[in-house]
């Protein structure tokens, strides 16, 4: 079954077009080392919770938007495996400074549960 890694992330709206760019560039190198799928989304319709939300999740400020996103990888073991080559990847390093403040992003690996749909 896949592994999914999942992220919440504040980017500046001025980022946005930076953002993508960076997603884009960082695909061939995830798809490289064993990626499935990069989902990559702009926040559109994100409600003011009553207990939390996805904004508050990440300490959103004023002018910045949600983006959530995830990248599917065949098994937990080919990302564990892909991060550690990430990590010393010198293309990694290439795509330039993240255009968000990366201390508020939410991340974490997940197994998936149930999966309908398209696919």
């Amino acid at each position: 079954m896949s592994y999914v890694d999942g992220f919440v992330i504040p980017v500046p709206m001025e980022n946005k077009d930076a953002y993508k760019k960076m997603a884009a560039s960082a695909w061939p190198i995830f798809k490289e080392f064993g990626a499935l799928q990069l989902v990559e989304c702009w926040g559109v319709d994100i409600p003011d919770g009553k207990l939390t939300d996805f904004k508050r999740a990440v300490a959103a400020q004023a002018g910045e938007q949600v983006v959530f996103s995830w990248i599917v990888w065949p098994s937990k073991e080919i990302r564990d495996a892909a991060h550690k080559k990430m990590y010393d990847d010198e293309r990694m390093k290439s795509l330039g400074e993240m255009p968000f403040d990366g201390k508020r992003m939410i991340f974490g690996g997940f197994d998936i549960l149930l999966d309908e749909g398209a696919g």
